[in-house]
């Protein structure tokens, strides 16, 4: 019987998690997709700080040599791009927020309320967000989503 695609994503985290957070970087996606009759593997990394072109080369060469080293993709050939979390990905683990405080967020409340402001500090189980010179307190449990807001032209304060 034939591994599905969500069972290969499942046991690829299982497999290269643990040697990239050896390396100090947590593994943040895991996405395989069909692509003709090969498939496309996109393995998306961050740490605190954020990474560098030297981080993701050395993420590359350990996750090709763990995928060399393992059945974990089977014998259909693949394409393995890693890169970083992207600014696009949601707020979703507190990691998340810690590593973009000073950056304008939108936030989604569970009970549909909307809120945009600056992450100013953050810990376990919550943010806070300057939102227009008031400090708001945003527990983790009442986001919906999340999203940095991309700024050209932020004047450093």
């Amino acid at each position: 019987m034939p591994v599905s695609t969500d069972q290969t994503r499942d046991r690829l985290a299982g497999v290269l998690t643990e040697p990239l957070a050896a390396s100090g970087l947590d593994v943040e996606a895991i996405d395989l997709t069909p692509a003709g009759k090969r498939r496309l593997l996109r393995v998306a990394v961050d740490k605190d700080g954020g990474v560098t072109l030297d981080d993701i080369a050395e993420a590359t060469r350990e996750v090709s040599r763990i995928l060399d080293e393992t059945d974990v993709m089977g014998e259909q050939p693949y394409t393995l791009e890693v890169s970083s979390r992207g600014a696009d990905r949601p707020l979703t683990e507190p990691r998340h927020w810690r590593r973009n405080v000073g950056r304008l967020v939108t936030v989604t409340l569970a009970d549909k309320a909307s809120v945009t402001g600056r992450i100013i500090e953050s810990d376990d189980t919550r943010a806070v967000l300057d939102v227009d010179g008031t400090s708001t307190e945003v527990g983790y449990g009442d986001v919906k989503k999340a999203k940095i807001q991309i700024e050209f032209n932020r004047k450093e304060s």
